[in-house]
């Protein structure tokens, strides 16, 4: 390449300045929009956003209009495969997956890829590895190919997680004090150590939603939000950078080359970093010239699309629904009123989302990250590993739950449906005084993938206090609020823990598969006491996602403008003004705070055993 011209690849782009379907509105045919005979007048089509999220389970697409009105949504699954703490996707499978729903999205919001004018991709923080001419690279014991990608809630690098921590590196400070194994270093780690064909034959490693925008564009630019947030990469190096007007050649500089040395990678600072990201660009930054040829005859769009970079899938949630306000005409509130404000992005583990002007640390909270999902603000983000997956995982395990199935199945409800049902008529039945009082005598811990957050301790176990012979149905529903019961505890924990270290977090936004469970919803907000605000479109991953193709495509100047004008509120959650509920929740909170005190103190006692 000579030295006068230089790709977007190797550039370090800045921003420039400063459940159901909808109804749809008449259309005309395909065929006929933007026909020009000579005589009749162009009909100028719709613009609209298209966001991609690939979660653990499926990929997920969403058309939104510039309303920031979900139009239509399909979903198709991933196959994953799961022994023990090893945890493992194919690439190749995900980008079919993600073709075979943005097709069938595009079907169902009867929109023609003419009419896309950005697209962004959101994922979950898996690993994944690729060779010189992007062919997927295994990180699997068994050797097969396909297996190229480390889910994010893959635990294989315990050990090396505990080995990085002990180097004290000055980039743990932002990090909560300690990586996570499901960070990227520590699994990094374990594949140099563990896998050394591997590690000589990968070309690229790259966060799941970076590694969907380089295989539309072919540009390799990673994002801040991953690269912040997963591998240590120190975003307020590019502070300065922030208000320029233009993309710069600037190699990325927020990587701390002495932290991998240190840990054993500096085979990863070799050639300006190429191997992990060369050029790292704000969410949302146009890439490359758009969407390949190749690419967009996969999914059925037009090439050239604009495709802004990535954002994790947590994140994304965060940017669609943080500027949701109830009055569609009162966007131009408290400028602040973000700063009060966590998001709550619920699935198969829920993340934590706040945002501050000042860096504020906090241990055994992710953060701050500077940028990493609200452009100029510090994130800080709190985790539970496990919560959807939690559920499930005490429901599909419970004796009564195949015919609580086959019940849900007959009446095309959802399980939580029978379940929450379950527990009114109990509550009649035991004439409790509240549906909260039910487990009163059923206690759990949720920790069944070690604690996220705040105690940040993969090695926490899940705790049931309380159990019994009973295999009824009505067992498991208390149960199952017990559990949802455990999860909302710790939120709150969280909560009060960043309250604790400067956060003011007041209000709480939900959205997420969870969201729609209005049990789920109100015993947060009872247990935790803060209003909860569920967005006018819960897919707010997707819009979030769209709304990365939108600042793309220069429709917005900024995310933030982007945010305000699409994000928008619909019902809020109110807690329980009955102060016999709050006093019965501060006691098992409290409960809640012994059964991870008893479980070290059980873990102290069994290590002296051993020893």
């Amino acid at each position: 390449m000579s030295a006068s011209r230089i790709s977007l690849s190797e550039t370090a782009p800045l921003l420039g300045q400063e459940q159901s379907f909808q109804s749809l509105p008449t259309r005309f045919p395909s065929s006929a929009v933007g026909m020009d005979s000579g005589t009749d007048a162009v009909i100028p089509r719709q613009s609209v956003f298209l966001g991609v999220d690939v979660g653990t389970g499926s990929a997920r697409a969403g058309i939104f209009d510039e309303s920031g009105k979900l139009l239509g949504s399909s979903s198709s699954p991933i196959q994953i495969w799961k022994d023990g703490n090893f945890i493992e996707q194919s690439s190749t499978d995900i980008w079919h997956a993600v073709c075979a729903a943005v097709k069938s999205a595009c079907s169902k919001a009867n929109i023609s890829g003419e009419e896309v004018k950005g697209l962004g991709f959101a994922a979950t923080c898996s690993l994944v590895a690729v060779d010189a001419d992007g062919s997927p690279v295994t990180v699997s014991w068994s050797g097969d190919s396909r297996r190229n990608v480390i889910v994010w809630m893959d635990h294989r690098a315990v050990e090396q997680a505990e080995r990085i921590n002990s180097f004290n590196s000055t980039v743990l400070q932002y990090c909560g004090g300690s990586l996570s194994p499901e960070m990227q270093p520590p699994k990094l780690l374990w594949v140099k150590e563990n896998l050394p064909d591997t590690w000589s034959m990968v070309f690229r490693w790259m966060d799941l939603s970076d590694w969907l925008s380089y295989r539309a564009t072919g540009d390799d630019t990673r994002s801040l939000c991953t690269t912040v947030c997963k591998w240590t990469y120190l975003g307020h190096a590019h502070m300065s950078q922030y208000n320029e007007k233009d993309s710069r050649d600037m190699e990325a500089c927020g990587w701390d080359d002495d932290f991998w040395e240190e840990i054993g990678l500096a085979d990863l600072v070799d050639g300006h970093h190429a191997k992990i990201g060369r050029s790292v660009a704000f969410p949302g930054h146009p890439l490359g010239s758009g969407l390949t040829p190749i690419a967009a005859k996969e999914l059925g769009l037009v090439a050239g699309i604009p495709v802004g970079t990535s954002l994790i899938d947590a994140h994304a949630g965060g940017v669609g629904v943080m500027e949701s306000v109830q009055d569609s005409d009162s966007k131009e509130i408290d400028k602040e009123m973000i700063l009060n404000r966590m998001a709550l992005v619920c699935g198969t583990s829920t993340c934590h989302m706040a945002v501050s002007r000042d860096k504020l640390f906090i241990p055994g909270v992710w953060g701050p990250f500077w940028s990493a999902m609200v452009p100029e603000y510090w994130l800080t983000e709190g985790g539970q590993s496990a919560t959807g997956a939690l559920l499930d995982h005490i429901i599909q395990n419970h004796v009564a739950s195949p015919h609580l199935a086959n019940r849900a199945a007959s009446q095309n409800i959802s399980v939580f449906d029978i379940l929450n049902k379950l527990l009114e008529d109990l509550m009649v039945d035991l004439k409790s005084p509240f549906l909260a009082a039910l487990t009163e005598d059923t206690h759990v811990l949720p920790d069944f993938h070690g604690n996220r957050s705040p105690i940040s301790d993969p090695k926490s176990k899940g705790v049931i206090y309380g159990l019994t012979l009973d295999t009824s149905e009505q067992e498991l529903a208390i149960l199952y609020l017990a559990t949802v019961q455990a999860i909302a505890y710790g939120t709150r924990h969280i909560v009060e823990h960043c309250n604790s270290h400067g956060h003011k977090i007041n209000t709480l936004l939900a959205c997420g598969g969870l969201a729609k469970n209005s049990l789920f919803i109100q015993e947060h907000a009872d247990i935790i006491g803060c209003p909860i605000i569920l967005p006018r479109e819960n897919e707010s991953v997707l819009l979030g996602a769209a709304i990365l193709g939108a600042v793309a495509s220069r429709k917005y100047s900024t995310l933030q403008e982007a945010m305000k004008s699409l994000n928008a509120a619909g019902q809020v959650i109110y807690p329980c003004t009955e102060p016999k509920v709050k006093v019965y929740h501060d006691a098992k909170y409290r409960i809640f705070g012994e059964l991870y005190k008893k479980q070290l103190s059980h873990r102290s006692i069994m290590a002296e055993a051993l020893s």
